[in-house]
């Protein structure tokens, strides 16, 4: 199966969406036949659709969205982790077999320890009764309180989204080199190959400005823990689908060409991680 890890629909409206740039492509709705439209040529038989919205309406309206678009293999939604009610919410969506987990924007808070605070903590400790993944969304700063949250959780599964957004347009590699290898430690830890081109010069970015950092997360997690995102629509700001698939592809087949790796990293690792749930295994 060759599966997206990491996209996103919406609705768009200004008051839902701010973090969307005023004048840019983003700002209309994405929805699921216009990505069937980027994905068949490429061979892709699906996708996980995460959350751009914190809201659990969005979660149900992305799991109604599941059931009509069965190419949407797994919906990771929004609950708020620090509510007395958390596990309530999260019953209600993992009634679902296709909710199969949880994302925080945690990148946007401004306190750099709001990973480690009691009441996060709290709603994280909930996730594994219902067989529930955790997506962590962050910046380089905020590496050192995810490295924290981790050890604190062997047992529960997390993907690092994004790299963790390097500075990938200064060309900064440390700290977020030695933090990487320090984060993928921890076995339960995964990472997605995404949302890099809009972490480079959207405009004058080149192939090799991504290099470096593909070389430390390959080394780091291995290809064995590794999966393919394009970020679409968010991609769009610096790059077509195509084009995000292509880098991946390339620097995979140099790095790791042989058939198994490929289809790990294209799919196989998304589908041991996110969809376990929905036939059983977790």
């Amino acid at each position: 199966m060759r599966l997206d890890s990491h996209q996103h629909f919406w609705k768009y409206s200004a008051a839902d969406y701010p973090w969307i740039p005023a004048g840019s492509a983003l700002q209309r709705d994405w929805l699921p036949a216009d990505l069937d439209a980027l994905q068949a040529p490429l061979a892709f038989d699906g996708s996980i659709a995460v959350q751009a919205h914190q809201s659990v309406a969005e979660a149900r309206w992305l799991l109604e969205l599941a059931a009509a678009n069965p190419r949407i293999r797994g919906v990771v939604g929004w609950v708020d982790l620090r509510s007395d009610g958390v596990a309530e919410s999260l019953a209600e969506l993992a009634a679902n077999p296709r909710f199969v987990g949880v994302r925080h924007v945690v990148q946007d808070e401004p306190d750099d320890q709001f990973l480690i605070r009691p009441e996060f903590v709290r709603g994280i400790s909930q996730l594994r009764q219902f067989g529930l993944t955790y997506d962590l969304l962050i910046f380089p700063k905020q590496l050192p309180a995810a490295i924290q949250l981790v050890r604190q959780f062997p047992d529960q599964p997390f993907v690092l989204d994004h790299i963790a957004k390097p500075l990938i347009k200064a060309g900064t590699l440390s700290p977020w080199r030695e933090q990487i290898h320090e984060l993928a430690a921890f076995p339960n830890v995964l990472c997605k190959v995404s949302g890099m081109v809009t972490e480079a010069d959207h405009r004058m970015w080149k192939p090799e400005d991504f290099v470096p950092y593909l070389e430390v997360v390959f080394e780091a997690f291995g290809v064995e823990r590794l999966m393919f995102g394009s970020d679409w629509p968010v991609c769009l700001l610096a790059a077509g689908y195509e084009q995000v698939f292509s880098l991946v592809r390339d620097f995979a087949l140099k790095s790791a060409p042989d058939a198994r790796a490929q289809a790990a990293l294209f799919g196989a690792n998304a589908a041991r991680f996110y969809l376990q749930r929905s036939t059983g295994g977790r």
